[in-house]
């Protein structure tokens, strides 16, 4: 299976701060990337082009998509230990027992609730991102008169929506187009 793109519903909070500021764009002529509620974001858009490689996430966070580092795990794993009187390794069964007490049924019948929950969410956001994108297209061919500045916020926001679409896309199984 190709690995998601969006693999939580938090995770799907960054395209809808995109559908939001396309609606705000919309809304009004004046703004630009300056008075954006996401300026850092939009800005490393323009940056990056619509011509260029990578998915909305890392676009979205600048290419810094947090990770966790070794020494972070094992200090983790070592706290969680010490909860019994071990280390590291007592860490592993410390973290691990809520997840064989809830036993593999509940575990599927919650996995299946939120992946279904998730899908939804996905197709929700890729038919109103896929509406925004028409709707700047648009703005951005009836605003002939518009500053550099708010054709650049435009572009920006069309470079995010089309990168989600195409994300979103690929996480439903749909050929991008």
């Amino acid at each position: 299976m190709a690995e998601k793109n969006f693999k939580s519903l938090d995770s799907l909070k960054t395209v809808e701060k995109v559908i939001n500021e396309a609606s705000t764009a919309l809304k009004s002529k004046t703004n630009t990337i300056v008075n954006s509620a996401i300026p850092e974001t939009l800005a490393g858009a323009l940056g990056a082009g619509i011509g260029g490689a990578g998915s909305f996430a890392a676009l979205f966070y600048g290419g810094s998509v947090a990770g966790l580092s070794a020494a972070g795990i094992t200090s983790g794993l070592a706290a969680a230990g010490s909860i019994i009187g071990g280390g590291m390794v007592a860490g592993i069964f410390v973290l691990a027992a809520p997840i064989a007490v809830l036993g593999a049924g509940g575990v599927g019948v919650a996995s299946s609730i939120k992946n279904k929950k998730l899908k939804e969410s996905k197709e929700r956001l890729l038919k109103l991102a896929v509406e925004k994108n028409h709707a700047i297209n648009k703005a951005l061919k009836e605003e002939v008169d518009a500053t550099k500045e708010r054709a650049d916020y435009l572009n920006s926001i069309n470079i995010l929506l089309q990168r989600a679409i195409n994300d979103l896309r690929n996480d439903l199984g749909e050929v991008s187009g």
